[in-house]
């Protein structure tokens, strides 16, 4: 801490991530959007949105109160490696730095063993597990890249080796019966990959960290949801009523996406700067009151 450059301390009165470069997958998603209102918030230069939507996002909210923040829409395949090295290679010329790299493209899967075919599988493991790999194995290069200061908006240099790798999973990762098994077995094999990561980023100033969250309010309904769970990223809130919620969470509530967009902007950040291979549990205090319980 002593060594830490002023371009990355966490008080800086611009913002605690003011100039980083931002990497949000899954940003078409309730959580992966909060996310990058998050980091804009907070000051970042560049915020590439990536998704895998055919139309382009749009952030006009964002624009509006954080104009020197770039939201940059970017379509984008998960499970593509040549994908993520072109997007790489792009900040790096355009930016000349990636920063933070946030992966909130998870995928529910079908709800059961009998639903849930080999390609179903595979699909939940690029979105759960293979996308964080890409991360963890390409990014985290970029990250180790210095770049004195650049001419667009709230550029600032990076004078010294720094990234963070965030991987946003579910309490899936540490329990079965969340959901469906493909969902557990990925959000699983997410967590490995950050636990995996911890040796493999020595030495480089990166670090790498996943949040789990709990019941999330994403806004749809079992009506609206499609029950392959190949859209969906989390279950719906409404799987538990007000009732159960308020027996099974400490909190008494299910979450919202923003309460998952500020831990990711906490472990983007300086403040987290000693915590990495760590699983932070945004669910409420669920798995504390039910250990042996699934919370939903």
């Amino acid at each position: 801490m002593d060594a830490e450059s002023d371009h990355f301390s966490p008080y800086r009165a611009d913002g605690k991530l003011y100039g980083f470069v931002c990497v949000v997958t899954g940003a078409d998603k309730p959580v992966g959007a909060a996310v990058v209102t998050e980091l804009a918030a907070h000051g970042a230069a560049v915020v590439y949105a990536c998704h895998g939507l055919s139309s382009p996002l749009e952030f006009p909210d964002l624009q509006k109160l954080y104009p020197n923040t770039k939201v940059i829409d970017y379509p984008y395949s998960i499970s593509s490696e040549h994908d993520t090295l072109v997007l790489i290679d792009e900040a790096l010329n355009a930016f000349g730095r990636v920063d933070v790299w946030v992966c909130s493209s998870g995928l529910l899967g079908p709800p059961s063993i009998d639903a849930t075919t080999p390609t179903d599988l595979q699909k939940c493991f690029e979105a759960n597990s293979l996308a964080p790999f890409f991360a963890l194995k390409y990014a985290a290069h970029a990250m180790g890249k210095t770049t004195q200061k650049g001419t667009y908006p709230n550029a600032a240099p990076k004078d010294q080796k720094y990234g963070s790798i965030i991987v946003i999973s579910s309490t899936a990762s540490q329990y079965g019966g969340c959901w469906g098994p493909c969902y557990t077995m990925s959000c699983h094999a997410a967590l490995g990959v950050v636990r995996a990561g911890v040796a493999t980023l020595k030495g480089t100033g990166v670090r790498i960290n996943c949040i789990s969250p709990g019941q999330i309010d994403v806004g749809i309904s079992l009506q609206g949801l499609d029950m392959k769970g190949m859209t969906a990223q989390l279950p719906p809130a409404e799987l538990q009523t007000p009732a159960i919620q308020k027996g099974a969470i400490g909190l008494e509530r299910a979450g919202l996406p923003a309460e998952v967009g500020r831990v990711a902007g906490f472990l983007a950040s300086g403040f987290s700067s000693y915590i990495t291979g760590a699983n932070l549990v945004v669910d409420g205090g669920a798995s504390v009151m039910n250990p042996l319980m699934v919370p939903i």
